[in-house]
């Protein structure tokens, strides 16, 4: 007759395996396998991958936006790829000035045009 693998632990009231484990809960998602206890390690190869860019040339600084004013609003000049000679208004957030080089990591969307109402205007 074969021993039972699991003995009561009247202390906790769980049941231990002889290895000093608990058995697996029942009752999760149907179809689904439990997540495993331990993450697996991504191992890192130290190679930087950075994504596709498109330099483009600030021509003018139209001003100040963000809630207390910490991004610039300016427009720039795509100088290569698909939109090449293409004029955008962007938001850079940072330190910027005339003829500095941004690259874009796209170039179809632009942001919205700063209003000049200020506060509480229409």
């Amino acid at each position: 007759m074969a021993k039972d693998n699991k003995e009561p632990n009247k202390e906790a009231g769980k049941e231990i395996n002889k290895k000093g484990e608990q058995p697996p809960k029942k009752g999760g998602p149907a179809g689904k396998e439990a997540a495993p206890a331990v993450a697996q390690e991504q191992k890192s190869t130290g190679a930087v991958h950075f994504t596709e860019a498109v330099p483009a040339r600030v021509e003018e600084i139209m001003g100040r936006t963000g809630m207390r004013g910490e991004a610039t609003q300016v427009r720039c000049r795509v100088l290569d790829g698909r939109d090449k000679d293409k004029v955008l208004r962007r938001n850079v957030k940072g330190p910027v000035q005339l003829n500095d080089i941004l690259m874009l990591r796209e170039t179809e969307i632009e942001a919205k045009q700063l209003n000049k109402a200020g506060r509480g205007g229409l």
